[in-house]
């Protein structure tokens, strides 16, 4: 079954760029490119360009189930990321048990080659963005139904920004201070309660707090960024967070009422990346046609038959 999957998944990525001149390839939206690859690319290991606009080339899968954890919402095949990113992830899976917490659930890393999603995320488009569940691995194994349907918990109050102090706790707060303490670590992104609640927990302990920033959503999941790896020259770090441990005045604001009033004017929906707006390297990222040589005279399908999976 997982043959013919990746059978009928580079064909349809194939019939895409073998018939496009490459005018009308530069033009193409890149979501529909690198949404249908099936697997990587059989390159060395490099994060290409940046967060949110970018690609991966020699990518490694996260396996579903480990010693501490079990990767959710598998249909969407995005287990993949730097072999540095996965190596986190699962060190931060084993060492999570000595902060009380059972194992992870894992939520969306990369596609297999990177690159824009048909849904869903802006960024984890090079291999080292990782969404980590609030919510505790359970004691037994989950089915794949279940990976599909299981909901993460919020660990917010209805109707307020804090906390709820029946969901949230400690062991949360020591989860993520192991994950910003990993030296990869760039950032860590959560919603501004959380940050709120990191701050109260952190005691004399705060040089890590820096890396933990405030953002919208992020009460379901954290999310885990890391810096460019050695080796990818052409990845394009963030500059580092602001001085300090963010929770004074900058915490404030996002806990006012400004940042969450809707606009007078709606924002425009952004026209989708196409393969031009993309560094050039991801053209040979995307290019399956080569990845595997029993493949290569098979007949091309007419019609791409990927669909877009629905969101987080």
């Amino acid at each position: 079954m997982r043959r013919n999957l990746l059978t009928t998944g580079v064909l349809a990525l194939g019939a895409i760029l073998a018939g496009l001149p490459q005018n009308a390839l530069a033009q193409t939206p890149a979501k529909q490119i690198f949404g249908s690859a099936p697997g990587p690319a059989p390159l060395e290991a490099r994060a290409i360009g940046s967060y949110a606009r970018g690609c991966l080339a020699g990518a490694v899968p996260l396996a579903i189930d480990g010693p501490a954890w079990q990767a959710m919402r598998l249909s969407r095949n995005r287990n993949w990321g730097h072999p540095e990113l996965v190596k986190l992830v699962e060190d931060l899976a084993t060492g999570a048990r000595q902060e009380g917490w059972n194992g992870l659930l894992v939520g969306d890393l990369a596609q297999p080659r990177g690159g824009p999603m048909l849904s869903g995320h802006a960024s984890h488009q090079i291999g080292l963005d990782a969404d980590i569940w609030l919510t505790e691995m359970p004691n037994r194994k989950l089915s794949r139904q279940e990976r599909e349907e299981i909901s993460a918990t919020s660990v917010l109050r209805q109707g307020v920004r804090e906390v709820d102090p029946n969901i949230w706790t400690n062991e949360h707060a020591a989860l993520i201070r192991r994950a910003a303490k990993f030296p990869q670590t760039a950032r860590i992104f959560v919603h501004p309660a959380i940050k709120k609640a990191l701050c109260d927990f952190a005691g004399t302990d705060r040089a890590w707090l820096r890396k933990v920033r405030p953002w919208w959503g992020h009460h379901y999941h954290f999310h885990i960024r890391i810096r460019c790896p050695a080796g990818s020259n052409t990845c394009k770090n963030q500059d580092p967070p602001p001085p300090g441990d963010g929770c004074s005045s900058a915490l404030n604001w996002w806990l006012s009422d400004e940042p969450w009033r809707p606009s007078d004017k709606p924002a425009k929906p952004k026209p989708p990346i196409t393969m031009a707006g993309l560094p050039r390297e991801c053209r040979i990222v995307a290019d399956t046609r080569g990845l595997d040589p029993a493949l290569q005279n098979a007949p091309l399908p007419r019609r791409n038959p990927t669909r877009e999976i629905p969101s987080r």
